[in-house]
């Protein structure tokens, strides 16, 4: 073969940096754009974030409707012949009013310093003085939260222990989980510590002094050791103990398996016997790590709001979700004049990236209230009426309304969250698949959802309602779901089952 050359032509498509940066905007979330737009401040010397100051008289009643008072500058204030009066501000006041209290003496000690005679009886900000109280401007340097191997350690050092005794404490401490209980076993511990002279006696003893540290059931072996250890420090007075504390000895399995019958007839029980004795063990805490262990709590800024106004639900951008930028001009009109051609290319270069990096901003504003607007239309049951009567919904309805493609409405509507009357939703949320109805219609299936969740939250709790009858009562509506998609929609919204449901109380 020879090597040979062919004229051919053909199209295709090629994404330029500037779409590029567009679609990665488009995709980010609110914390991953507010991080985006700060290395683009951070990197660009030409991008400026837009101090938004109230200088007009709305905005300045509006000051002081919240209790604030809005002071001129002495440069802006003006007598009525038009000359400027001299009145000082408020920051002056305070500062002349310091400054006569203070008394500073004409001559200092030979063996002191200004900062010594001044700074020591003036110090009424900062980190505050003995005379008087500490500023209220302080830096908040983040919440401290300890684990419940640190709230051990801390009761460990408060209790009296022997040398042997404190590192067989230490190894119960390390093997205890985030729910509090002991992981491992006292032989497993006892060979941990390594000692010839400890034997598993005082392993035991050990842990027994640590079941009593706050809270109350840590490093038991077992949740029913774990309810015996905080059943015992009840009153013996207290209306059937003696009866909790037999079932939660012999019969714990049938009371996780909620078998109220075969729990009565072996514990000789009435039913209303059974439920003071199920108030009674229901008060108790079968984790009680969780006590000491708190989840961090998730924020979610939302990119959106709907609010009604006269008759009309209207979607607004949410203007904190990102600062307002500009293109700082002094540095724009040096490309103008500069004479090093480095120099002027690499003005230019940063006003062509900040002038696009501003229109994929403003770009991406767009899609998004485009995107949410046509969502609100589609979806104004849910605004008025809730969940159950939310429409089926997929991608390519809203890219056929806005006239984009299915794949940039994916990635409008990911991460990217709504706030409404009724709570903070995700903009996925509107989408869902259909059922089809008795009279030819279609339910959604996040309806179907909240019409499970209401059956549900209705029904008896001796009594339960199982997926084929729910199945049944949403047939009589005229929705035909069967019982496994029933089964899988439950489970979605972390809904026991019927067996599990069932309670006494």
């Amino acid at each position: 073969m020879r090597p040979t050359l062919q004229l051919r032509i053909g199209q295709h498509l090629t994404m330029t940096p500037q779409l590029q940066q567009a679609i990665k905007l488009l995709q980010l979330s609110t914390l991953d754009l507010q991080q985006e737009i700060q290395e683009a401040l951070e990197s660009n010397p030409l991008l400026e974030v837009e101090e938004s100051t109230p200088t007009n008289s709305e905005d300045k009643a509006d000051h002081l409707e919240e209790g604030f008072t809005v002071s001129p500058s002495p440069e802006q204030t003006t007598t009525k012949d038009g000359s400027e009066d001299s009145t000082p501000t408020i920051d002056e006041i305070s500062t002349t009013e310091a400054m006569e209290k203070t008394d500073i003496p004409d001559e200092l000690n030979m063996d002191t310093t200004w900062d010594e005679s001044y700074s020591a009886g003036t110090s009424t900000s900062g980190t505050g003085s003995a005379s008087g109280p500490a500023s209220e401007d302080y830096t908040y340097q983040g919440e401290t939260t300890d684990s419940i191997q640190d709230h051990l350690r801390w009761q460990m050092e408060l209790t009296p222990f022997s040398d042997t005794d404190r590192a067989i404490a230490t190894a119960v401490i390390d093997a205890v989980d985030d729910a509090g209980y002991l992981t491992v076993t006292c032989e497993d511990i006892l060979e941990s510590v390594a000692k010839d002279d400890v034997e598993l006696d005082e392993i035991v003893a050990v842990v027994k002094r640590i079941n009593m540290f706050d809270p109350i059931g840590v490093a038991a072996q077992s949740i029913s050791d774990c309810l015996l250890i905080q059943l015992n420090q009840f009153d013996r007075a207290t209306p059937w103990l003696a009866e909790s504390k037999l079932v939660i000895t012999e019969y714990i399995d049938l009371l996780g398996s909620r078998d109220y019958r075969q729990l009565m007839r072996k514990t000789k029980l009435k039913e209303d016997q059974l439920r003071e004795v199920m108030r009674l063990i229901q008060s108790l805490n079968p984790r009680p790590g969780d006590a000491v262990v708190k989840s961090d709590d998730q924020y979610v800024i939302p990119d959106v709001s709907v609010e009604k106004k006269n008759g009309r639900w209207i979607v607004e951008l949410n203007p904190d979700t990102a600062p307002k930028l500009s293109i700082n001009q002094q540095y724009a009109a040096l490309s103008r004049t500069m004479k090093s051609t480095t120099d002027n290319q690499f003005i230019r270069t940063n006003l062509q990236d900040a002038k696009w990096f501003i229109k994929s901003l403003e770009a991406r504003n767009e899609t998004l209230l485009k995107v949410s607007n046509c969502i609100v239309q589609r979806q104004q049951g849910f605004f008025e009426y809730g969940a159950e009567a939310m429409r089926p919904m997929v991608l390519n309805d809203i890219a056929e309304a806005v006239e984009m493609h299915e794949s940039t409405i994916s990635r409008v509507t990911t991460q990217k969250y709504m706030h409404t009357p009724r709570g903070i939703f995700e903009l996925k949320y509107f989408f869902s698949s259909h059922v089809s109805t008795e009279n030819g219609g279609e339910c959604s299936s996040t309806a179907i959802r909240a019409l499970i969740k209401k059956l549900i939250a209705a029904e008896i709790p001796a009594k339960p309602l199982s997926d084929s009858k729910i199945a049944d009562l949403l047939a009589d509506q005229g929705i035909n779901v069967a019982r496994r998609t029933i089964a899988k929609y439950r489970e979605s919204l972390t809904i026991p089952p019927s067996n599990q449901r069932k309670s006494l109380l």
